[in-house]
């Protein structure tokens, strides 16, 4: 009998430290936490976002899980945002034409031709006036930890845009930004902001004319099946900019601090190559798939873009830096 007992004591705790294993080999604590967005899960901005996660997961011995939610599942940017200053939502990739409506300099980014390329935009990226622009978003309750860009912004419209002339009185699809604003109405066009889920009927019911899109939403929504030409104006970037909550941050080690900066920066430097080599992909495929090439005057636009640059660089000495900085890059 007492053999009996001593074996079974010996058995209950073999198991009981076998179970307390497995519970130090787990987290204890995963912590939870949320990234939104406004694109679609096919987007690069998206993989960008499941690539933070990853690495996260990865470094953190998986005590840090992120939940990536596209398509403004979290709300719009302005809700965002507001989430993210009060903690509950801890990262978010934003339009930097977004965040101009909180830190103005971001506006250096949408200056019309101030870029050859994605890749040429991408290096920009790491100039001091776009770190500094990063810097600046602190008084609005946010961390910017780097950048992701989708490609570069052109024209697709109903009928051929070969120069500023077809867009005379024209309605176009535009993101609601003062700077678009200018841009389009110096071109002659009535800018005109929608949802890009209003875009496809407003084709077809030729509410609107043309449309200001980038190859990867081009190709994404296939909105050339409603409007074919394709007017390679090649006239902006459009950077997305990676944040995190401050409220959360502050309360973060400066080991975990050190983790999150390195999981962002490898995942924004895997963005900007997989940026650079879609936009090269998504003209071939919408050519294939139908979209007609226009071939165009692009100096008459150029010739408007040094316009609206003139008048933001003078407007801003952190755009005009930053303007400078980019293109002693060329």
């Amino acid at each position: 009998m007492k053999y009996k007992l001593i074996q079974s004591l010996k058995a209950l705790t073999a198991g009981g430290l076998i179970a307390l294993g497995s519970l130090v080999a787990t987290p204890a604590c995963a912590e939870s936490l949320k990234l939104g967005h406004i694109t679609p899960p096919s987007h690069v901005w998206h993989k960008v976002g499941e690539h933070i996660a990853s690495n996260l997961a990865e470094a953190s011995g998986g005590k840090m899980k992120i939940t990536v939610s596209p398509l403004q599942k979290l709300g719009n940017e302005g809700q965002m945002i507001n989430l993210m200053q009060a903690g509950a939502v801890q990262f978010g990739i934003f339009t930097a034409a977004g965040l101009a409506n909180r830190e103005e300099s971001f506006l250096g980014w949408s200056l019309p031709y101030a870029f050859r390329d994605v890749e040429h935009a991408s290096h920009a990226a790491s100039t001091p006036a776009a770190r500094e622009m990063l810097k600046r978003l602190e008084p609005n309750g946010l961390v910017g930890l780097g950048y992701t860009f989708a490609g570069m912004r052109h024209v697709l419209s109903l009928e051929p845009v070969k120069s500023p002339k077809d867009l005379a009185n024209k309605k176009i699809r535009a993101f609601p930004s003062p700077i678009y604003n200018d841009w389009w109405a110096a071109n002659g066009a009535a800018p005109t902001a929608m949802p890009l889920s209003e875009v496809a009927p407003s084709l077809t019911t030729k509410l609107l004319d043309a449309v200001d899109i980038d190859l990867d939403a081009l190709v994404g929504l296939k909105f050339h099946q409603q409007a074919p030409y394709l007017t390679l104006t090649n006239h902006m970037a459009f950077p997305g900019v990676i944040v995190v909550s401050k409220k959360w941050w502050d309360s973060r080690s400066d080991a975990d601090r050190a983790m999150i900066t390195k999981a962002v920066a490898e995942a924004e430097a895997w963005g900007f190559q997989e940026a650079i080599a879609a936009d090269k992909a998504n003209l071939v495929t919408a050519k294939a798939d139908g979209a007609k090439v226009v071939d165009a005057d692009l100096s008459s636009f150029e010739a408007v873009g040094k316009q609206i640059r003139d008048k933001y660089t003078a407007k801003n000495p952190l755009i005009a830096d930053f303007y400078k900085q980019a293109s002693a890059l060329k």
